[in-house]
């Protein structure tokens, strides 16, 4: 076997969804250190990109937004646990909430340290934990599954919103202001604002059911804490 197979097997795997070429798309990525696989902007990548399992998903949404938007919210439906990167230019970072569905974005001119860094982030925090399960009441936390269990049910989580959820639980009873939530669970540079970190909130009650939402409680001016102590299987 070759000596350049051999390197890219053993690198993590990243899959560019786009109707242009790495070179052109993300130039950045192809020595970002990454196994590329490459697939077009349409909906029918989403299935192939659930059996590769990436590390994360780069959705080029710079030239078509609007296709961009729908290949992103499809990949979240099919996987919430695969991470979302968008390729956006700056002028479009506003037509749309991708704070609302991906877990990223970068320039189509982000230089290969850059995107090394933030697909390290997310690696990080994917993969982090040593497969224990973390306990608040009766939502379970399967940090190595990557799976939430709400009183034995499954609860139908994306990537971001776990995150949010294990970065909470991990560190009960302390209080985390709205911008220190969105540097430590979306990363140093990331775009959006701290309502970001309210509608994650929102939808992770609302996930977790009326009778198990007090478990993310409400600091009033502050910001948000974990209510109950963890329990590690």
């Amino acid at each position: 076997m070759p000596t350049g197979y051999r390197e890219a097997a053993a690198m993590t795997v990243v899959v560019l969804i786009s109707d242009r070429e790495p070179a052109t798309a993300l130039p950045g990525l192809l020595d970002a250190r990454r196994d590329v696989k490459h697939e077009p902007l349409t909906i029918a990548s989403v299935p192939h990109v659930a059996e590769l399992r990436p590390a994360a998903a780069i959705v080029d949404a710079a030239e078509h937004p609007p296709q961009g938007w729908t290949v992103v919210a499809a990949l979240r439906d099919a996987d919430p646990r695969v991470p979302v990167i968008v390729v956006v230019e700056r002028d479009g970072l506003e037509r749309y909430p991708w704070d609302e569905v991906a877990d990223d974005v970068v320039y189509p001119g982000a230089p290969p340290a850059e995107i090394r860094v933030r697909l390290a982030l997310l690696e990080r925090r994917a993969g982090s934990g040593e497969g224990a399960v973390v306990r608040l009441g009766a939502v379970a936390i399967d940090t190595q599954a990557y799976r939430v269990t709400v009183a034995g049910r499954p609860a139908d989580v994306t990537f971001k919103e776990f995150e949010l959820l294990r970065f909470l639980a991990t560190r009960p009873g302390r209080v985390w202001t709205r911008p220190t939530l969105l540097r430590e669970v979306w990363g140093y540079d990331f775009y959006g604002g701290t309502r970001t970190v309210d509608v994650h909130v929102r939808r992770l009650r609302a996930k977790l059911g009326p009778e198990h939402e007090h478990v993310i409680e409400t600091v009033r001016g502050v910001g948000y804490r974990a209510a109950a102590e963890p329990e590690r299987d």
